[in-house]
């Protein structure tokens, strides 16, 4: 989002405790504060001096199954931090806010493409940290004077395709980051979590949406919210449901190999199936994805691990 905005002729900066990012990841053109969304006084100081006009909240936890495991640290740290954040936007005049949300909201779905107004009933303490957020956003936004945008995001993949930055925390879960890991020889082999779930090949079935796709529906967002536009809630993804095994083997036509997979038991707050409906963002974002191919969001994500498996042995 850092390089999508400087690309734009935006002036950045970057709040992070770095708790699971890195300095060098920042773009050296953006300001780079350590600190906390919590941190009410921090984040005021910075508005003040940075005349801040909008503010794109990414920070939170992330992983499902620790979700479940621990969710009094995700209301913490997703919702309560939120709230805090809210507060200060606030209080020191900010108007523009957008939240990254989640598919995770929606709980159980089938295969066909979920919409906005689908049934929102998350499965796990990590989709209901996000969806109490938006609860927060929306009943903020009526009391204040601040606008709001909440993407509710697929499942996010690749890596920027100029090969600037991609996924680089290590110990992740996402599925194709875990794979290109796998591929690369970074883990002994990959798991399949469930494969008696009622899809057509019984694992897991998930819309993967290129991240340079997402951040363009932010920076469209952050546009229409300028010019005056409503306060909104929209999905992105692609509208197209892959399988685990069809990405797993997206990712081995992609890099010639073969690596060790192995079938494991499903894990705790994970959906069968997940697919977007995004027509509203197209609608009103005026979004057009530019990257909605499995094989390219893949590619990109090989070509990141390639340069960081450097980055990391340089260091």
């Amino acid at each position: 989002m850092v390089w999508e905005l400087l690309d734009a002729r935006e002036e950045v900066v970057v709040l992070d405790r770095l708790s699971t990012g890195f300095e060098w990841a920042v773009a050296p053109e953006a300001k780079l504060v350590v600190g906390d969304i919590a941190d009410s006084e921090l984040v005021a100081k910075v508005i003040r001096e940075h005349r801040v006009d909008a503010v794109i909240h990414f920070a939170g936890s992330v992983v499902v199954p620790e979700s479940v495991s621990d969710p009094l640290a995700y209301y913490e740290n997703n919702t309560c931090k939120t709230r805090s954040l809210i507060e200060t936007v606030v209080r020191t005049g900010v108007q523009h806010f957008i939240f990254s949300s989640t598919a995770a909201i929606y709980g159980v779905t089938g295969l066909e493409p979920v919409g906005e107004d689908a049934p929102l009933s998350p499965e796990s303490p990590y989709g209901a940290s996000k969806l109490m957020s938006e609860w927060m956003l929306r009943d903020a936004s009526l009391a204040h004077a601040f606008r709001y945008t909440a993407l509710r995001y697929f499942n996010v993949a690749g890596a920027d395709p100029a090969g600037r930055t991609g996924q680089s925390t290590a110990g992740a879960t996402h599925l194709i980051k875990t794979a290109v890991e796998t591929a690369l020889g970074k883990r002994p082999y990959i798991n399949i979590y469930g494969t008696d779930y009622p899809t057509p090949d019984g694992t897991c079935v998930r819309d993967y949406i290129h991240v340079a796709d997402l951040v363009a529906a932010h920076r469209l967002a952050l546009n229409r919210l300028r010019a005056g536009g409503a306060s909104l809630t929209a999905n992105c993804g692609y509208g197209v449901g892959h399988s685990v095994r069809e990405v797993i083997e997206a990712v081995r036509r992609s890099w010639g190999k073969d690596f060790d997979v192995r079938d494991a038991a499903r894990r705790p707050g994970d959906a069968a199936a997940v697919v977007a409906d995004a027509a509203l963002a197209r609608q009103e974002l005026g979004w057009v994805p530019r990257h909605d191919d499995l094989a390219r969001i893949v590619s990109d994500a090989l070509s990141w691990e390639e340069k960081l498996a450097v980055k990391n042995s340089v260091r």
